[in-house]
């Protein structure tokens, strides 16, 4: 099972570098963006991943407008051995320079969304810490993520028109991971399992001089399971960036987080974020959101594109929904990420919150899957 990254010096294991280390079934390997514009009008959603003991590789790419529809296509096809081969159909993600530049492809297709866009670095690439969740004796996640924060130009072509995508409006974070998660069909068999929850927020935010990004994963009474917040010097030009580390990165003690919900749903109305460094001092990042983006829209618990499910040797698929009219308590629109000014009372900023709440959550009094605030 060689491949053309066989030829570098980079293994980890006595394998080549097709077969992954673990033989769990849901082993991933995820490449994933934003891009939004700085007024809140526009936001839109990349995901490619290969699923190697699935064999499958799959794309989304997705789009709003606000006040408009959310556009999305989706793509899927049997994953190939070469790992730098990342098309699927019309959909086609280039890496220009590693950790500097991206091109992404989607020629014009049945679905009537297409588009061009460059990603441009403006930060190093963050590690963020080892994400690890169980179910029981077994791990259900076990993930590594690096986070990198940019801007993107080209265009965008949807059902409903067509957006110019200029760096100097556009802001967008990249996003890589890999290891293991749920995803694709349901396993099947054995004893039964109780139903699990999640608790997920995440919130990287462009400042004037700088990016700041917080990380919660909390269990079903507000127990932290992870908690990470880390600020970082922002670059005018790809060439100023000091390398895959930078010195400059801050690493914060422990963030905390407060959200407020618009009644009879899990939506985030408001949010406060306190970022605590190592001395103690407290800056508290209050957000409010502008725009929301559904995730179902890049496959996250969609019901029929649902991230690493065999869909056929080369398949391609799309939808268009109306955001505002949606049941917001229906699983697959839980998961949703909104573009948020931001302000910490002497700087305003922009970005992205993102957040997955399912089953009881003590904090929010939420003690049902699927209750809203309030109820």
């Amino acid at each position: 099972m060689l491949n053309k990254l066989d030829d570098f010096p980079i293994h980890q294991t006595p394998e080549p570098l097709a077969q992954p280390a673990t033989s769990d079934r849901n082993f991933y390997d995820r490449t994933w963006f934003n891009g939004y514009s700085e007024d809140g009008l526009w936001y839109f959603g990349i995901g490619m991943a290969i699923y190697p003991h699935r064999g499958i590789l799959d794309c989304a790419f997705s789009v709003v407008e606000k006040g408009g529809r959310q556009h999305s296509f989706f793509g899927s096809c049997r994953a190939p051995l070469e790992r730098t081969e990342m098309q699927v159909g019309p959909f086609k993600i280039e890496v220009v320079e590693p950790l500097r530049r991206a091109r992404v492809i989607l020629d014009d297709n049945r679905t009537g969304l297409a588009c061009d866009l460059t990603f441009s670095a403006r930060t190093s690439p963050m590690q963020e810490g080892r994400q690890t969740l169980w179910s029981g004796a077994r791990r259900f996640m076990d993930a590594t993520r690096f986070d990198q924060f940019g801007r993107w130009s080209g265009r965008i072509r949807h059902p409903d028109g067509e957006i110019i995508v200029d760096e100097s409006s556009c802001r967008g974070t990249k996003d890589r991971s890999w290891g293991v998660r749920g995803v694709g069909e349901p396993e099947s068999g054995g004893a039964p399992q109780p139903q699990g929850g999640m608790f997920f927020l995440w919130a990287p935010l462009f400042w004037e001089d700088h990016i700041s990004h917080a990380i919660f994963f909390d269990g079903p009474q507000g127990e932290s399971l992870c908690n990470e917040g880390m600020i970082m010097p922002l670059y005018q030009r790809e060439e100023a960036i000091p390398g895959t580390e930078d010195p400059g990165l801050r690493q914060m003690a422990r963030v905390h987080h407060r959200l407020d919900y618009v009644p009879g749903t899990r939506l985030v109305s408001s949010a406060e974020i306190d970022m605590i460094d190592l001395q103690g001092s407290i800056r508290t990042i209050s957000l409010q959101p502008l725009l929301k983006f559904q995730m179902k829209g890049l496959g996250y618990f969609h019901p029929e594109w649902t991230q690493g499910a065999w869909q056929g040797e080369m398949e391609i698929g799309g939808e268009s929904f109306d955001p505002e009219s949606i049941d917001l308590l229906e699983a697959p629109n839980m998961h949703v990420q909104q573009v948020v000014r931001a302000s910490d009372g002497k700087r305003q900023g922009i970005g992205v919150l993102e957040h997955a709440c399912f089953g009881p959550y003590t904090p929010y009094g939420f003690k049902e899957f699927f209750d809203g605030a309030g109820t």
